[in-house]
This record gives structure tokens, C-alpha cells and sequence, in this order.
């Protein structure tokens, strides 16, 4: 029985990782390819101002460029490779946070459903999406961010502190174990998440206020569709299961 849901697990996170990447195609990837139109033309300004400064002579130009180029870290190219990229870290992503959803139902000695996976996954939503990202947005390239681990270490403990918050509220009645979910809820954001120390930037807020909600929404519905498919094959495994038996 095992073995079926660990195959169900993994073909559902295969499946809503394909699926994000269609969804993230059609809105998502768009916004990102017009922020970094705009970070490159504020790296280009940057490099301009910066090379009559300093060099003088052709040269001197040509060297800092090879220079730069040299050091200009690899990234997949515009269309098809990107495409492929982009949806090789969605499977990654979505068999990863598959097997963290069947690994809950399974410790919780749950039962699940297609309606009850779509419960799973709206949980997950509010866990590794919503609750992150009242602190820490998503963002476009050239935007502005704090340091890296500390917010690294911020979103941990966001995670962590309400998913713990979600179960004492769902399998917890007591009225002090439901207090103490409220506060676990709330405490990172009253700690609050790491800031940039400058929050200037060349992309126009219009486009990062978009990129913000087309990001929250094809995230919801990633995790929608991952808890419907799991509960639809959990419970055809479990059938399967009974069949054979």
C-alpha cells in the first residue's frame, strides 16, 4: 500500500509541476522577461557611466567587457531551453512537495479524497505560499532584497510556524491549543521578515504589483491541482488495494 501512494505522490508531483508550468507560461514567465529588459538597461547605464570614467581607449573598454562577459553567470536562453528548465525545477519542486503533502496524510493516519485533497492543498498554499509571502513577496529581477540567509532562515520559521499553527487549528480543539496556534501564526510576521536596506529599482511598481498577484494565483492553483490528483489517485490506489486484497 505504501509503494502505491509513494507512486502516486511522485506522479502527482510530476503531473502539477508540468501543470505550473503551463499556467507560469501564460502570465508568470511574460513579466519576468519584461523586468529583465529593465535590469538590463540599468546595467547597461551602470557599465556606460562607469567605463568613461575610468578607461579611455578601445582597448581598455574591450577588456572590461570580455571581463564582464566573462564573469556573467550562466542562464539558459529565451524560449524553448528556458522553457525546459523552468519546468525540469517544477517537477523537482512539485514530486518534493508531493511527498511533504502524502507524508502529512500518512503520519496523520488520514483519509483523502479528490474534495479532502483539495483541503491538503489549500493548506499547503496558505503554509509555503501565503503565509511567506505576507513578508516577503515575490520578486523581479532587479528589484531589491534583503540578505539572502536571513531570509532564508525567516521563511523557515514562517513555514514551520504555520503549518503547526493549521494542525493544532484543525485537530486541536482546545481553546488554549488554539490560542497558541493564533500566536505561532502570527509571531514571524511580528518579527518580521528581512528588508532591503535601499528600495529603489528600475522596475515600475505596476509591473512588480502584477507580477506579485499573477505569481500568488498560478501558485494556488499549483497547489490545487497537486491536492486533487493526490486525492483522486490516493483513493484509487486505496480501492486497487482493496480489490486485491
Amino acid at each position: 500500500m505504501l509503494v502505491r501512494f509513494l507512486l502516486a505522490a511522485i506522479f502527482a508531483g510530476m503531473a502539477a509541476g508540468i501543470f505550473a508550468t503551463a499556467v507560469q507560461s501564460w502570465r508568470v514567465v511574460p513579466l519576468i522577461l519584461e523586468a529583465e529588459r529593465y535590469e538590463d538597461a540599468g546595467d547597461t547605464g551602470a557599465g556606460h557611466t562607469h567605463s568613461q570614467g575610468e578607461a579611455s581607449g578601445e582597448e581598455a573598454s574591450t577588456g572590461e567587457t570580455a571581463m564582464a562577459e566573462a564573469e556573467e553567470p550562466w542562464a539558459p536562453e529565451d524560449g524553448t531551453e528556458r522553457t525546459f528548465y523552468t519546468a525540469l525545477a517544477n517537477v523537482v519542486v512539485g514530486v518534493a512537495y508531493s511527498l511533504l503533502l502524502t507524508a502529512a496524510v500518512l503520519a496523520l493516519n488520514q483519509s483523502i479524497t479528490p474534495a479532502s485533497g483539495l483541503l491538503w492543498g489549500a493548506a499547503g498554499f496558505v503554509i509555503f505560499v501565503l503565509a511567506p509571502n505576507f513578508g516577503l513577496p515575490p520578486e523581479l529581477p532587479g528589484m531589491p532584497a534583503g540578505d539572502l540567509t536571513d531570509r532564508q532562515i525567516w521563511w523557515l520559521v514562517t513555514v514551520i510556524c504555520t503549518a503547526g499553527g493549521l494542525y493544532l487549528l484543525a485537530f486541536r480543539r482546545a481553546l488554549p491549543l488554539m490560542l497558541l496556534a493564533l500566536v505561532l501564526i502570527v509571531a514571524p510576521h511580528l518579527w518580521g521578515a528581512p528588508q532591503p536596506i535601499e528600495h529603489e529599482s528600475a522596475v515600475p511598481a505596476n509591473l512588480a504589483a502584477e507580477f506579485v498577484v499573477s505569481t500568488i494565483v498560478a501558485s494556488a492553483l499549483f497547489w490545487l491541482f497537486l491536492g486533487g490528483l493526490l486525492g483522486y489517485l490516493f483513493q484509487r490506489a486505496a480501492k486497487q488495494e482493496s480489490a486485491s486484497a
